[in-house]
């Protein structure tokens, strides 16, 4: 497996954190019983934490097909190299870094990191033109 391709399937486990770190916090706030019922009324959380976790959730599934797809193609059609090396590792860690930066409320830093991410989607995207 290239490395493009093993940092795509760590951004996926990635991914499946962020669900249920979420999921999680929503459990330790409204109860075990809300969880394993029909969740017919979602009471609004109180908690910050929840909030931002849900929130870098919502932010990783915005780019995260995109991710998907640059890696993919550029994969399959043999154009790994450089830019999808540097810009799939720039993508993953900036994403790691992003969720505790979230959760902890941390301004401007959390939206630099959001920032590398972007670019090193980017540099993904841009392989193929290089």
């Amino acid at each position: 497996m290239t490395t493009e391709l093993t940092y795509l399937w760590a951004t996926l486990i990635l991914a499946l954190v962020q669900i249920l770190l979420p999921a999680a916090a929503r459990t330790a706030e409204f109860g075990l019983n809300w969880n394993a019922g029909p969740r017919d009324r979602t009471p609004v959380s109180t908690r910050p934490l929840t909030g931002r976790l849900e929130r870098a959730q919502a932010n990783l599934f915005e780019t995260l097909p995109l991710f998907i797809g640059a890696v993919l193609l550029t994969h399959f059609a043999g154009m790994a190299g450089f830019l999808t090396l540097w810009g799939t590792a720039l993508y993953f860690w900036a994403r790691v870094a992003y969720v505790p930066l979230y959760a902890l409320g941390v301004p401007y830093i959390r939206s630099l990191v959001w920032l590398v991410s972007l670019a090193g989607l980017a540099m993904v995207l841009m392989a193929p033109f290089v």
